[in-house]
């Protein structure tokens, strides 16, 4: 019974660690693929700055557990870009994904 639980544990750690990766992985391959002047005018700082956050975010993210401290932080750099820092590249640049002709049209 506790080798099944302890198992269970690990599996989901596992797929903690694996999602956290993907998710610090996206970002970085994301913050490399804007132009650098798109980052002041979106009000953000340097294009610099962010692809080095999140390369570090990355590579702690890959050799820490998504449960420890480091782990953590390296998420939630990877979540501050993407929910504040992307979506104001991708009104700068022209590729922001409302109004236009998604499934679900504007609500």
């Amino acid at each position: 019974m506790l080798a099944a639980l302890g198992n269970a544990q690990s599996l989901v750690v596992s797929a903690l660690w694996l999602a956290a990766v993907a998710v610090e992985v996206f970002a970085l391959v994301d913050a490399a693929r804007h132009r650098p002047d798109a980052y002041p005018a979106a009000g953000k700082r340097t294009k610099v700055f962010w692809v080095a956050i999140l390369a570090v975010a990355t590579l702690v993210g890959f050799v820490s557990s998504p449960l420890g401290m480091l782990g953590i932080l390296a998420f939630v750099g990877a979540a501050v870009y993407l929910a504040d820092v992307r979506p104001a590249l991708r009104q700068v640049t022209g590729r922001g994904g409302r109004g236009g002709g998604g499934g679900f049209g504007r609500w």
